[in-house]
Parts: C-alpha cells; sequence; structure tokens
C-alpha cells in the first residue's frame, strides 16, 4: 500500500482531535536546537526552539539524577556489611541515611521534572501559576522547574513567613 493511500485511511480511522494531536506531537518532534543555542529575550517566549531546549535540558536532568540514583542504590547493596566497632556502624548507618535522603529528594525532583516536561507538553511551561506572566528566562535556566517568577515566589515566601505556625 502506498503511504498516500495510507494516510487517508489512518486519518478515516481516527477522530480529528486525535489526528490533530498526533500531527501536533510530531511537528514538535521535528524541531532542533541550534548548536550553542541559548535562549535570549529578543527571541518570541516560548518559540518551539526554546520550548525544545528546556525539554532537552530537563530529560538531561533527569537521566543524570537517575544514573546517580542506580550508582547509590548498587553502592546500598553491596555495602550490607555489619561493622563490628560500634563508632563504625553508627557512622555507616549515618552515611546511610544520608544517602537515603538524597534519594528522597531526587525522587520528588524527577516528579518536579516530570511535571515540567508535561507543562511544555501542555504549552504553559514558562507561564507563573500565579500571574500568568512569563517567567524570566534567567530563573528558568537557573531553576527549570519553576512554576513562579520570581516576584510570585517572593511574595509567596513573604506569605508562607508570617502565616506559620511557630
Amino acid at each position: 500500500m502506498s503511504s498516500g493511500l495510507l494516510i487517508p485511511i489512518l486519518r478515516a480511522r481516527w477522530e480529528d482531535s486525535i489526528w490533530e494531536k498526533w500531527v501536533a506531537v510530531a511537528r514538535k518532534k521535528i524541531v532542533k536546537i541550534p548548536k550553542n543555542y541559548k535562549p535570549t529575550k529578543s527571541e518570541p517566549f516560548m518559540n518551539p526552539v526554546m520550548r525544545k531546549y528546556f525539554h532537552q535540558n530537563l530529560l538531561d536532568w533527569k537521566a543524570e539524577i537517575l544514573d546517580d540514583t542506580g550508582i547509590t542504590l548498587e553502592k546500598l547493596k553491596t555495602e550490607t556489611i555489619q561493622e563490628a566497632d560500634l563508632a563504625d556502624r553508627a557512622a555507616s548507618e549515618a552515611e546511610r541515611a544520608v544517602e537515603l535522603r538524597t534519594r528522597e529528594r531526587a525522587r520528588k525532583l524527577i516528579s518536579k521534572i516530570d511535571s515540567a516536561i508535561l507543562r511544555i507538553e501542555g504549552d504553559i511551561y514558562g507561564y507563573c501559576e500565579e500571574t500568568n506572566e512569563p517567567i524570566s528566562i534567567k530563573r528558568l535556566e537557573a531553576r527549570p522547574i519553576a512554576t513562579l517568577s520570581i516576584e510570585a515566589q517572593e511574595l509567596h515566601e513573604r506569605h508562607e513567613k508570617t502565616h506559620r505556625d511557630d
């Protein structure tokens, strides 16, 4: 069957909305990031290249965290030797507890990275959840999982500080 006939047949089988989503996803994957690309204020905010840039950065960051997690888990599996000396055992347990807390933080960070990736795919990445204004590129470079602009984050932190139970 020629590809010229296949596409109309596939389209007839799918609802138009599904077809449009599939085409949109396919188009997003085609976007290439120029070598040494860095987002700037002079380009349209969250254009396809900028979105792809942040998407790739988030995927790379997640892969790095998962690699580190795998190394840590292997290390924890191999270090099951019980220390005879109480002080050595205590130090070993303290190190293990620190590693486990670090892994827990990494798990939460991966969840935030996944949320940011979903926001990119939904075309809402880079916009403040409070004000719907663009988050600065500098902030997104420093904290790609940011959901609030600097101003909204500062307001949120001030509110937390004044309303927390001491």
